[in-house]
This record gives C-alpha cells, structure tokens and sequence, in this order.
C-alpha cells in the first residue's frame, strides 16, 4: 500500500464547499450503505491524511447518516469562507496592480464590508497589501486550524463503535485462528514428511548396516570395519538432517547468540548490502523473537531473489509492547504476495500473534516491508 501525502488544510477547507453541496445533492444516496461507505470513508481518508493518522475503516451506515448533515452545517460555512478568502486576496492583487485599467465608474473595490475604491496609487498599494496581507495571514493560520477541527469531527462521527470494534475484532481473531491452525496443521506435516522420508530412512539404514556387522562378526570379520564406517557416516548424515529439521521449528542461532545476533548473521549473509538499525530490545517473548526472525530471513531472502536491488535497510524497534520490523530495499518493486514471494506465509505467522503486515511494493520501487507483533511479555 503506498502512502499519500499529507493534505494541507487550506486545500482541504476550499474543497468543503463542493463536498458539502455534494453531499446535499446526493443525500437520496446515502440511504445506500455502499453508497454511504464509500463517501463517508472518502472523507475519512482525507481527515486522516490532513491530521497524519491512519483512518482507513470504512463507518457503518448509521454513524453516515450522522455525521451528513453536521458535515455540511460545519462544511458549508468552512468552504465559503475559503472561497471568499481566496477570491478577496484575487481581487486585491487585481486592484493592486491593475486599477487604473478599468473605467473610472467601475473600480474594484476593496475591503467588501467597508467597499473601499481603489482610485489612486496610494490606496491601491495600502489597502491591497493591507487586505492580501490580513487575508493571507486567516489562509495560512485560521483555515487550516478550521479544517483541521472538521477533520477531527469527521473522525469522531465516522469512527466504529466499541462494540463494532469487538465484532471486527473478533472477526480478525477468527480468521487468523483458522490461519494459524492450517499453518500448523501444513508444518507439522512438512516436520513428519521431513523425518519420514529423511531422518527415519537414514536410521533404518543404520540398523540394517549394524545388523548386518552383527552378522558378518564371526563369518567375515574384515568387511565389519567396512559396515560399520558406512553406519558412522550415515548416522551423522541422520544428524544433519534432524539438526534441519529442529532448525526450522526454532532455530538454535536464537538460543545461542539471542535476536540480536542472529539478525546481525541475517544481514551479514543476506546476499546485498544491508544497513543494520538495531537498538537494544530488552526481554522479549520466545514466540516474538522466532516470528521476527522468520518474517526478516524470508524478506531478505525476497530481497536477494526476487528483487533485483543492490542494497537493503533493516530497522528493529520497540515502542512499548509493539516490536516494529522494517525491510527496505532499492529494487524493482511491483512485489506480488500471489507470486510465491512468501508474504502470506509471513502474514499467517504474525497474524498468530495479533500483529499486522503492510507491503508497499510500487512498480518501480522501492519496496517496503513492514511489520509489527505485540510483545508484551
């Protein structure tokens, strides 16, 4: 998802007036719910990109409905005033330069409430300095600070519901139960597929080559040496194997040389350069130190496979009981979850522990990976 700039407030003042007459004019559409959803979380959006928070829940239709009719009471006179505001400042740059253009009846004046005319120079330039100057100053302070309150309102009005909430959350718990129990229900048989045709295999050989020895001690004592190095070096390829396999469960570099270490291992041998931005941590939970590491080896595996890039940024933080993970890298973007990039295996993982992935992969670049797991402990 790529992120928007940020929306000043004397632009979003100027377009309340068209938005609150729309919103009037099509006020027989907002008895629509996707009608209304999709106008209410318009204006959601851009509530949100005014005030720099994130506001992409789209309202229930009661809360539209609400919120209408307060939009353009408050709406309307905002837009109006932003339109005089602009077009006043036009009128005293006209008046400023070009007055003694027009005929000596019909000036522009300035000043409405006072209808001052613009006869001579000398009140050309004060009083069209005067109200440009008083006028840019209410377009840079008071407009915005005006917008930024609608905006404020609009989210109040527009913003779920506590109990809303609940049921989105529990709707999101449910997904990603079923997620985490296919995901474990597909690794454990990855594990048993693993040990079956791999590990398991090796042993019986094992036993079979002693078995063998076994037999062999009293009739051929000189093919015994032979067996039992062929059953030494299978029973250390059964051991590499089983050490795989264990790896991808929990891998034994956490254990031994904490996350810190083993993100510094990533990075080192992640195949393209990688900036490392690694603060202290503190503790943190088991499960959160195997997630992040997962979510990291894959992305930068994405990275040096997939991505075509020369370098890569890799940013662990924590804020408060949020860990955050971000992976940046300067390639080809246009990253596609559907192409067997692994993000969907990273979102089930992270989704187990209530956190949250966003990608954003334009065509082009740069492609940003990131990630946030709850860690309290």
């Amino acid at each position: 998802m790529r992120v928007r700039a940020p929306l000043s407030g004397s632009a979003y003042a100027l377009s309340m007036l068209a938005t609150s007459v729309a919103t009037v004019l099509g006020a027989p559409l907002l008895l629509f719910p996707a009608a209304a959803r999709a106008w209410a979380g318009w204006h959601r959006r851009r509530a949100g990109r005014l005030l720099g928070v994130p506001a992409e829940e789209p309202p229930a239709g009661r809360r539209v409905l609400a919120w209408a009719p307060a939009h353009v009471a408050a709406g309307f006179p905002l837009g109006m005033a932003a339109l005089l505001c602009l077009g006043n400042i036009v009128v005293a740059a006209v008046a400023l330069t070009s007055w003694w253009a027009f005929p000596a009846d019909d000036r522009p004046s300035l000043f409405s409430l006072l209808d001052v005319h613009v006869d001579d120079w000398t009140t050309a330039l004060a009083g069209g300095t005067l109200q440009i100057a008083v006028l840019g100053a209410a377009a840079w302070w008071a407009l915005p600070a005006l917008a930024r309150l609608h905006a404020r309102m609009s989210l109040a009005l527009l913003a779920p519901s506590a109990r809303e909430v609940l049921t989105e959350r529990v709707d999101v718990l449910t997904r990603s139960r079923v997620g985490v129990v296919d995901a474990h229900g597909r690794e454990l048989q990855r594990i048993e597929r693993d040990l079956h045709d791999g590990t398991q295999a090796r042993l019986v050989a094992i036993a079979m080559q002693l078995g063998i020895a076994r037999e062999s001690l009293a009739d051929d004592p000189a093919s015994v040496a032979t067996l039992l190095e062929r059953a030494h070096e299978t029973a250390e390829e059964a051991m590499a194997e089983l050490r795989s396999v264990l790896q991808t469960i929990y891998p034994p570099i956490l254990a031994d040389r904490g996350l810190d270490g083993a993100l510094t291992s990533l990075a080192s041998g992640a195949g393209v350069p990688v900036r490392l931005d690694l603060p202290d941590l503190g503790p943190l939970p088991a499960t959160v130190e195997a997630v992040a590491y997962y979510v990291i080896a894959e992305a930068l595996t994405n990275v040096a496979k997939h991505a075509a890039a020369t370098r890569a940024a890799l940013q662990v933080a924590r804020t408060g009981d949020v860990l955050r993970v971000e992976v940046t890298d300067d390639g080809r973007g246009g990253a596609d979850e559907a192409g067997g990039t692994g993000i969907t295996g990273i979102r089930r993982r992270v989704a187990a522990l209530d956190g949250d992935v966003r990608l954003d992969s334009p065509p082009g670049g740069p492609t940003t990976l990131t990630v946030r797991i709850p860690c309290a402990q």
